[in-house]
């Protein structure tokens, strides 16, 4: 009993935790979740909803905390051992999810109660999780013969390898480039601030002069700064071939095998591709609708976009006698001309973002909006010395979540920004077991002069990862599995995404925007630029994203067996998106984490679809006031309390009185 992932805990037990615990924990918490399984499947009693479903839905918590603590640790504060041991230990869990969806016993009583779903007198959130159980044993291949069942476990084995090494792949290659600079003229154009940033990054691995890095911090303030157009084509290029160097770390071959793969197992299970198999439990169904979809908004998007490329193409002839525009000028030409245009850049806002009036301010959006309190608190344990804990109450003093906050990179950890859980909220013998929900992200460390101050863009970053935090914190559901973010996969960035909204508004902003020396509110005129400038260049980044949605597709929405090489793939998917040159020595798809790593596989035109939601949920906000308590409390009801216990649209519908309109999105973006 000395390994302290077996004990029972609250709070993950980090400062207890060795490398060593993981395995047998992991072996141990298995062997229990089996054992429990056995004694549904043995149970002699008729097949119930509370014997069979419930039973199953609350089996192998013991499983979950441990994996969540280590695949977490994975995420954040990584190492060579955590990395090993994940590709010992994801086989041995893909296995057991399989021995459980091809247990013959345990579905044929799932399904006993499922035959009779209409004469049971089920409430909503039972229905929604009978359906999903039963669901995820006829979708994970429960009804196939014997020899399909076998080779669906090989292919899910495999998989889980594949992703695995393809992160690893990207993490190593993030990590093992490094620009070193000695000619202090090469930061020619490089505000103080993020020089700084440069020089304590070289100090800190013993090295003279400056250290960019293809991390986000260091790597986007290089490409929008640096004057030197030769090392901002260096650093594109390392970054944009991260994965494709032919080496040990090379992508490519996971690529076509993940593709392949993931078609093989569809096929199996009766479906014509991944894309299918995958939309059938999202809001969009099929990949016709995605395809209508993501067109739909190409034709609104093109034109604004291609007036935008030719209008930033102008701008850089004229001001340097640039011929032709490449990747490696775009963010560096598109801030000349912001600011040109609207008398704003990152340097004029950063002093009013400094993190930690951020965090505050985030928190006061959230008290306004939801009634929630957030004090920090000393005695969690944590991972990381730099983790932040909170505790949230509500207005009354109930306890509502933990919060755990973990802000800067590190060499451990991935790069992003993402939320996730270390326990999940549900309701059991009457006690409603409330959430531990984090919040990860890579943002510009404070230096010897500055604190750490943020660029707008990671100002909506935090908000954003913040959305899907409170979509967690502020879950209210019986089962687990239905809980907090287990929603569809187009759905969930939703909460995320409305979050966003309130960084452009001037009632929000002024409750934490404060200038970081003077303590000076931002002023209105930096406000209103923001505004203006907000649908600066969406043409552009309409496209982009809509670039990677037909990407995606490209992998995952037919037979990819034929695909040879996956960079000409790549070329053929972005043809209709496309405004820069290509360049031969880049290729996205083996760095593209999202979808062969992450869960976003046929799901990343997601981002685009929670936009039009979020840009419809946020005109009712608009409509009655950003902080109007009564439309707050909707959406909390009906959207951020109910995780997935009924269907999105249902939800959605409850809290808005309409399904959403894609014009709300488009006039925000100014392209209508």
């Amino acid at each position: 009993m000395s390994n302290p992932l077996l004990q029972s805990f609250d709070t993950a037990p980090f400062s207890k935790i060795k490398n060593e615990h993981f395995k047998p924990a992991f072996m141990q918490a298995i062997e229990d979740a089996r054992a429990e399984i056995d004694a549904i499947t043995k149970n002699t009693d008729a097949p119930t909803f509370i014997n069979t479903i419930e039973a199953l839905e609350f089996s192998g918590q013991q499983l979950d905390r441990v994996s969540s603590v280590f695949f977490n640790l994975n995420s954040a504060e990584t190492n060579e051992e955590i990395q090993e041991i994940a590709q010992e230990v994801s086989p041995l869990l893909s296995e057991f999810s399989n021995d459980i969806t091809l247990n013959e016993a345990l579905f044929k009583r799932i399904k006993a109660v499922y035959d009779q779903k209409s004469e049971l007198d089920l409430t909503i959130e039972q229905d929604t999780l009978l359906d999903k159980k039963y669901k995820s044993f006829s979708r994970n291949g429960a009804n196939l013969p014997d020899d399909k069942k076998k080779r669906l476990r090989e292919i899910d084995t495999e998989l889980s390898k594949l992703k695995l090494k393809f992160g690893e792949n990207v993490l190593a290659e993030t990590n093992a480039y490094e620009l070193h600079i000695t000619n202090e003229k090469e930061l020619d154009g490089m505000p103080e601030g993020e020089k700084e940033a440069a020089a304590q990054m070289a100090k800190a691995k013993d090295k003279e002069g400056w250290l960019v890095t293809l991390d986000y911090p260091s790597y986007i303030p290089f490409m929008k700064y640096a004057k030197n157009r030769e090392l901002r084509k260096k650093l594109s290029l390392a970054f944009g071939s991260k994965g494709f160097h032919g080496n040990a770390y090379d992508n490519q071959e996971n690529v076509l095998k993940i593709a392949n793969l993931r078609h093989e197992r569809a096929i199996l299970l009766g479906y014509p591709s991944h894309a299918h198999f995958v939309l059938e439990e999202r809001m969009a169904e099929t990949p016709e609708k995605v395809h209508e979809f993501l067109n739909e908004l190409l034709v609104k998007a093109k034109p604004a976009a291609e007036r935008e490329f030719k209008e930033l193409e102008d701008f850089a002839k004229d001001l340097d006698s640039i011929d032709h525009l490449q990747k490696w000028d775009g963010s560096y030409y598109a801030e000349k001309l912001k600011q040109k245009l609207f008398d704003l850049d990152d340097e004029k806002l950063k002093p009013y973002f400094k993190l930690e009036n951020v965090i505050a301010g985030v928190f006061k959006v959230a008290e306004k909006l939801f009634g929630l309190k957030f004090t920090e608190v000393y005695d969690i344990d944590t991972y990381h010395e730099e983790v932040k804990t909170f505790r949230i109450t509500d207005e009354k003093g109930n306890f509502i979540s933990l919060f755990y906050a973990d802000f800067h990179p590190r060499p451990g950890k991935r790069g992003g920004a993402w939320m996730t859980s270390f326990k999940p909220q549900y309701i059991k013998d009457g006690e409603n077991v409330r959430p531990h929900i984090s919040n990860v992200c890579n943002f510009t460390r404070s230096t010897p002069s500055k604190p750490s101050l943020l660029t707008f863009n990671e100002v909506t970053t935090l908000f954003h990862e913040f959305g899907h935090g409170l979509h967690g914190m502020l879950a209210n559901t019986t089962y687990p599995s239905l809980s907090g973010t287990s929603v569809y996969w187009d759905f969930v960035e939703l909460p995320s995404q409305v979050m966003e909204n309130w960084c452009y508004e001037k009632e929000a902003l002024e409750l934490f925007a404060k200038h970081y020396e003077t303590g000076e509110t931002i002023p209105m005129e930096l406000i209103t630029k923001i505004k203006e400038s907000a649908t600066f260049h969406e043409g552009m980044a309409t496209l982009r994203q809509l670039s990677f949605g037909l990407l995606d597709m490209a992998w995952h929405g037919a037979d990819p067996s034929n695909i040879k090489d996956v960079k000409s793939h790549e070329t053929e998917a972005f043809k209709g998106t496309q405004l820069y040159p290509d360049t031969p020595e880049t290729c996205m798809s083996t760095a593209f984490s999202h979808i062969f790593q992450g869960g976003y596989s046929s799901g990343y035109y997601s981002y685009k679809w929670a936009e039009v939601l979020d840009a419809d949920a946020f005109a009712y906000f608009k409509e009655k006031g950003i902080f109007n308590k009564e439309i707050a409390t909707k959406f909390k009801e009906n959207v951020l309390s109910k995780g997935g216990t009924e269907k999105p649209m249902v939800l959605y519908k409850r809290f808005r009185g309409a399904e959403p309109k894609v014009e709300a999105l488009l006039e925000r973006a100014g392209l209508l």
